[in-house]
């Protein structure tokens, strides 16, 4: 068995813990995927099983990916995301729709990001997230990303919702920061959610509780 499988990645859990699930449900050793979710995102996750359908990953790692996202402003956390812990609190202005929206159109186009502490990005071979762990903040060259499309959905002090379709390597934690810094507060993810990645949309993608080898074989798709 190879191919790909567009799974809804559900909340608590891995990306590479989906990866192991396929793997024990279809007996296949070589499974993979494409574009890493938090553990407390959800959403379309782009797994490769077989060694034939592994080799493609990378060309499907540079799609571009849509996601919902929703801030909490007037805290900020260490991880960026309500999984961690409140680090800074500050107090949240009265902001007007045109107001935000004006803020939002800074962010389209090419803009440079700052990977935060907890990502998979490797400082002299160690990855960020597990010298974060330790307590330790280390220096971060900025990365040239790509916004294609940014949205505001809804305000309702203080929480934003807003939807973006972005390039390989966009942090939607380290966007939504950046975001409540320029409306002048803190801020951090409560919810995250990818949509798309390329042609590959929620509405499609399977239920991994949901799964079984039947299942798998019926909706996997080829892979060239």
């Amino acid at each position: 068995m190879y191919g790909l499988l567009n799974i809804d990645k559900p909340t608590g859990i891995t990306s590479f813990g989906v990866v192991k699930r396929i793997r024990y449900l279809t007996g296949v050793k070589k499974v993979g995927h494409a574009g890493t979710l938090d553990p407390f995102a959800t959403g379309v996750l782009l797994v490769f099983v077989g060694r034939e359908a592994t080799k493609y990953i990378s060309n499907f790692s540079d799609l571009y990916k849509e996601y919902f996202a929703k801030i909490k402003f007037g805290e900020k956390t260490d991880t960026a995301d309500l999984t961690g812990k409140v680090i800074e609190e500050k107090p949240i202005a009265e902001l007007s729709i045109p107001q935000i929206e004006a803020v939002f159109k800074n962010f389209i186009g090419n803009i440079e990001q700052i990977p935060p502490m907890y990502s998979a990005v490797k400082k002299d071979g160690i990855r960020l997230y597990k010298l974060a762990r330790k307590g330790e903040i280390v220096e971060r060259k900025p990365r040239t990303v790509v916004i294609k499309e940014l949205r505001l959905l809804d305000y309702k002090k203080p929480f934003l919702k807003f939807s973006t379709v972005v390039s390989k390597g966009t942090y939607i934690r380290t966007l939504a920061e950046d975001i409540a810094e320029k409306l002048g507060t803190v801020g951090h993810l409560v919810e995250l959610r990818r949509m798309r990645i390329g042609d590959f949309v929620i509405e499609k993608a399977l239920n991994l509780g949901e799964l079984d080898k039947e299942k798998i074989e019926k909706y996997i798709h080829n892979v060239e």
